[in-house]
């Protein structure tokens, strides 16, 4: 008898293997389109989503020393050529403490949002999350203590609405960038939007992305991972493709935009047209995001506010032609969301209830 009850627990174990060796065999490249359309079934029933951009630059408002220039405040480093140097010095005075994730989650189902994304990593390269592979986070700035990441997830987790992370392939910070500094003399806006790697250090960075990936779907059980970045000359096609499946690898009905690899090309999971949509209905998923005003971060002089009424027009163009709206709001330095966001989120709510 116990002879075959060893024997039965061997065969549940070789079972267990080759399931397990199926799985990391599946090319997930080649989904079947009946599987396809099951994994992306609650993000099209979604229809309207918040994005979130949050950041060290959102201390600054879109003002370095008196300086305003550049439209997206989020782009500040790059704009005003900030030597990394210097804007490094910006986690010392980030201290965003009144940051609500259950008020941001609970404002988010009261203007009729089924999803959120936030920009745990942009191309400046601090994140939000406490990571175990740089010190260029939360954990080592004032706020050290509080995981926004973890807040928000568990925040929308209480709301009922699916939780999703931007995460920015440039890297500003990194090592393996070629970022101007304090003491460069050559210094090209270029450099910035399409920067150039060391020599010999791409696979160093390659890990880097692929282990804070792993973080953010092993931490916060993210459901959507949402790239941006992908124009840069060193990101290429088998780049995006090799993330890709390391990712679907690690959580299989995880969803994931088509700027894991070159978005005029990839069209999985869905395409992200931006500050646009599309005239009529695509042959792909797909989901328009568009800003509330002028920039993505918060930018104090920014009052160029849509009104409630173009951001429900827009909303039901873009659902009646197939896409989702994924709709942006920047907390300021404070981590809140500026009041006349939330007063255009709240009255679309009314609206979408009528």
């Amino acid at each position: 008898m116990k002879n075959k009850r060893i024997l039965g627990v061997i065969v549940i174990l070789i079972t267990m293997s080759v399931s397990l060796i199926a799985q990391n065999n599946v090319n997930y490249l080649n989904e079947s389109k009946e599987a396809y359309q099951k994994r992306m079934e609650w993000f099209t029933d979604s229809k309207y989503g918040m994005f979130i951009h949050f950041g060290l630059y959102s201390q600054l408002g879109g003002i370095y020393k008196g300086n305003d220039e550049g439209r997206y405040a989020e782009w500040i480093q790059a704009n005003q050529q900030i030597p990394k140097s210097d804007y490094i010095k910006l986690i010392n005075t980030w201290t965003p403490e009144k940051f609500d994730a259950n008020k941001i989650a609970k404002l988010a189902k009261k203007a009729g949002m089924n999803y959120l994304v936030i920009t745990t990593k942009h191309h400046e390269g601090f994140c939000l999350w406490d990571s175990d592979y740089t010190e260029y986070d939360i954990a080592n700035s004032p706020m050290k203590g509080r995981d926004f990441i973890q807040e928000l997830s568990d925040a929308c987790k209480k709301q009922g609405i699916h939780f999703g992370t931007y995460y920015s392939i440039i890297d500003w910070n990194h090592p393996s960038h070629n970022i101007p500094d304090a003491d460069a003399k050559e210094v090209s806006g270029k450099r910035w939007q399409n920067p150039l790697l060391h020599e010999g250090k791409k696979a160093e960075y390659v890990k880097y992305m692929k282990n804070q990936v792993r973080e953010l779907i092993e931490k916060y059980d993210t459901e959507i991972l949402w790239f941006d970045g992908d124009w840069a000359d060193y990101w290429t096609v088998e780049d995006g493709n090799d993330l890709y499946q390391y990712i679907r690898e690690l959580k299989p009905d995880i969803i994931i935009n088509n700027r894991v690899s070159k978005r005029e090309i990839f069209k999985k999971d869905f395409g992200t047209p931006e500050q646009f949509h599309p005239d009529g209905t695509l042959d792909h998923y797909w989901e328009a995001c568009y800003t509330m005003n002028d920039s993505w971060g918060f930018k104090i002089k920014d009052t160029d506010w849509k009104s409630p009424e173009e951001v429900y027009e827009k909303l039901q163009d873009i659902n009646g032609k197939g896409g989702n709206f994924l709709l942006n709001v920047g907390p300021d330095g404070h981590g809140e969301i500026p009041k006349a966001s939330v007063d255009i989120l709240l009255e679309v709510g009314k609206m979408l209830k009528r």
